[in-house]
């Protein structure tokens, strides 16, 4: 099969999907925000004269995939096939190409301007060539020219003019990176959806289908890197059978612009090398890296690097040896600098000691190394400073490290979160990350501008985002689910992008374009997350969970073999009050925070509510800016979510005219278990923080069903 073909097959899968619409595969959510149906009739009289024709010159597999979408998008939404013409014979074509595969691009004279936007940056221009109209999609690298055209269909798939159009993109961060924490065996840590992507057992010779349906779908919101495996890495990742199959991999994601990475074990050299240490300072270990990374790319010469958990939850690292972070990360990059790979070095660590805080634990281990990072390494850190918590404050980090190269790791599958059974658009949770001000410069030193070098003028940029994609038919086990690895795509591309303006756009291209529903939607989409943090952990609670499984309640928990596995660790309730204590008088975590915010967590007077309990051991009484108490504010807080949901069950039903007939009764299924979820969180956690309280359910907030003994001993089915 030649590499045109191969770049066609992909769209062909999701075109054929288009006209099963009678079928009973018809709306199985397969599609995802690409569905390419028919606008209305009006909207295609406009957009007619624009996209008579479609030109894409030159040949590559890139550009056959441009071709291929743009032929299969314009003729879904137009209702009619869009002729293929090989140069501008007429009014109204769309022209798509680089300055060196196109030779009617390279007469627009727009060298200089898309050299400053990158190979993946675009323009798209109604222009005028030869007295003809065109729309022009032009970038310096054909993958951009890939980006713009997915723009292009965006716009019409959300009912867009198409006059006069002058849209300059580029993307604000270099690396914008899928991590999958998928096993060899098919299984996926913290996966809700089904079974991996990648069969590993079919693997060179056979590439599934859907390993490039989901590339293309990563290109479409500019995602432009995949880490394929576990973080808690398997060191057969990088023998030399598992290397052809990940080199598979990397041509089927090849003409979309998709990178492949992989997570690696410390102690490979010793697990496949033979070696007797991994220490990161010895001469062999460092040699045996280098072969591999000569090997790696021998046969995947665009493989994009490593990404590293180590001395962490059981990972070997460099401390085994009294190594340093930097020893380890640094060894490594010099691995892959020949090749210009990268190490994304994980910041999550933290080990037990007296006096020890959770919170201030990464901290306290990378800080003293800001500076001492190689150029090809990045220090990937989490959101916050525990652990993908429903609300957290932002990682003291991002506001710490100067002169060290910064990169978030947001968690788009949602284990802490109700898994794929509850509705909770993230882009809410991380616009109030990134707008974080960190004060490392004074106001207005946010955690979008730490990461993005416009604060300290970091080269190497980039997000990472723990994948929620599996086999199930509709790629995220929960239909509203999709809208978070499409924001999370989004928000890679533009840290500044409002949550609003994502939501309406993936809710027009996967649901409906009727302006009255999409509001509906849109609007129980952007109240989702204050929702669930209300009926999950409000006032600043966290890490309640269930232990293991980190499903439903558990706020009792004390029996793991280390306290910060423990629920008890994190709220340490007692007669007098709830809360941490992380101010001076506590574990003082508080003070790797800059002032003024500092000052402002430190002071329960002026600390935010949405973290009191996080910074503060607060009395049941103590008055909060309602009026009420502790006591009565937490339950009511924990009654609102309960509301909230049974509202959005009634708003959907009220929409089951409105949305296909199989999606919306899986929506409403899915619903049904939130509900029952959130009424489970509410009875549990008061019912057992009513043994300290000793205080009646405040009017308003609705009995438990059952005892506290039943929740404490009955784990929540997910």
């Amino acid at each position: 099969m030649n590499q045109r073909r191969k770049a066609i097959i992909p769209v062909l899968s999701f075109v054929i999907a288009s006209f099963m619409s009678a079928g009973v595969m018809a709306e199985d959510g397969y599609r995802l925000w690409l569905r390419y149906d028919s606008l209305p009739k009006q909207t295609v009289e406009r957009y007619r004269p624009h996209v008579a024709s479609l030109v894409v010159q030159g040949r590559s597999p890139t550009l056959a995939a441009i071709r291929e979408e743009l032929v299969a998008g314009l003729s879904g939404l137009l209702g009619t096939k869009v002729a293929v013409a090989a140069d501008l014979d007429r009014d109204g074509a769309i022209i798509v190409g680089t300055p060196r595969s196109s030779p009617l691009i390279a007469r627009l004279r727009l060298d200089h301007l898309l050299r400053a936007l990158g190979p993946e940056g675009y323009i798209i221009r109604s222009v005028r060539l030869d007295g003809r109209r065109a729309i022009a999609i032009a970038s310096d690298g054909e993958v951009g020219a890939l980006y713009g055209a997915f723009h292009l269909l965006r716009l019409m798939q959300t009912v867009q003019p198409l006059d006069d159009l002058d849209i300059v993109e580029r993307p604000r961060l270099r690396l914008r990176i899928l991590n999958h924490w998928d096993n060899l065996d098919g299984s996926i840590e913290r996966g809700y959806a089904g079974r991996s992507l990648w069969n590993w057992s079919e693997l060179p010779a056979r590439v599934d289908q859907r390993l490039r349906d989901y590339a293309r779908a990563c290109a479409s919101v500019g995602i432009n890197g995949s880490v394929l495996n576990n973080v808690n890495a398997d060191a057969r990742i990088l023998s030399a059978e598992y290397l052809r199959k990940v080199a598979a991999i990397a041509d089927a994601f090849r003409p979309y612009g998709v990178r492949v990475y992989l997570s690696i074990r410390f102690s490979a050299p010793m697990e496949l090398g033979g070696l007797p240490t991994a220490d990161p300072l010895d001469p062999t270990v460092a040699a045996w890296w280098r072969q591999k990374a000569d090997e790696i790319y021998s046969l995947i010469p665009d493989f994009g690097g490593f990404l590293v958990k180590a001395d962490s939850e059981g990972q070997p690292g460099p401390r085994t040896y009294r190594r340093t972070h930097a020893d380890g990360a640094n060894m490594l990059a010099a691995a892959l600098a020949p090749h210009g790979g990268v190490v994304m070095w994980r910041a999550f660590v933290y080990d037990p000691k007296p006096g020890y805080d959770r919170a201030a634990a990464a901290y306290d281990s990378l800080k003293p190394f800001d500076g001492k990072f190689a150029p090809n390494v990045l220090l990937q850190v989490k959101n916050g400073p525990i652990d993908f918590q429903p609300r957290e404050p932002f990682h003291p980090l991002f506001g710490a490290m100067p002169k060290t190269q910064l990169m978030p790791e947001l968690q788009i599958t949602q284990e802490y979160l109700g898994f794929s059974n509850h509705l909770v658009f993230l882009a809410m949770m991380w616009r109030e990350f990134l707008d974080s001000d960190t004060y490392a410069e004074g106001p207005g030193s946010t955690v979008a501008k730490v990461i993005d070098g416009s604060l300290y003028g970091q080269r190497l940029t980039g997000m990472a985002g723990v994948a929620n994609t599996g086999s199930d038919r509709n790629w995220t086990g929960h239909h509203f689910a999709q809208a978070n690895w499409y924001a999370f795509g989004r928000l890679a591309w533009d840290p500044n992008l409002a949550p609003r303006r994502i939501a309406e756009e993936w809710v027009r291209m996967t649901f409906t374009r009727d302006p009255a529903t999409a509001e509906r939607i849109v609007r129980m989409m952007l109240e989702s997350y204050e929702a669930l943090v209300d009926y999950m952990t409000p006032l600043g609670l966290h890490h309640i969970m269930w232990p293991g499984h980190h499903y439903g309640p558990a706020p009792w928990w004390d029996k793991a073999e280390r306290p910060d596995w423990n629920s008890v660790y994190y709220h340490r309730a007692d007669a007098r009050g709830l809360g941490f204590d992380r101010t001076a008088t506590g574990s003082d975590a508080v003070s790797c925070y800059n002032p003024p915010i500092r000052d402002l967590f430190a002071n329960i007077a002026t600390c935010p509510e949405k973290f009191l309990l996080w910074f503060h051991h607060v009395p049941w009484d103590y008055r909060l800016l309602s009026g009420r108490t502790l006591w009565d504010e937490l339950a009511l807080r924990y009654q609102r979510g309960v509301d909230w949901v049974r509202a959005a069950r009634k708003e959907w039903d009220a929409l089951a005219d409105r949305i296909d007939a199989e999606r919306h009764a899986e929506v409403a299924r899915k619903l049904a278990i939130q509900e029952r979820d959130a009424v489970w969180w509410r009875d549990a956690v008061l019912l057992y923080f009513q043994t300290f309280a000793k205080r009646p359910l405040p009017p308003g907030v609705e009995r438990p069903a059952h005892t506290l003994d039943f929740y404490m001993t009955t784990s929540l089915k997910w």
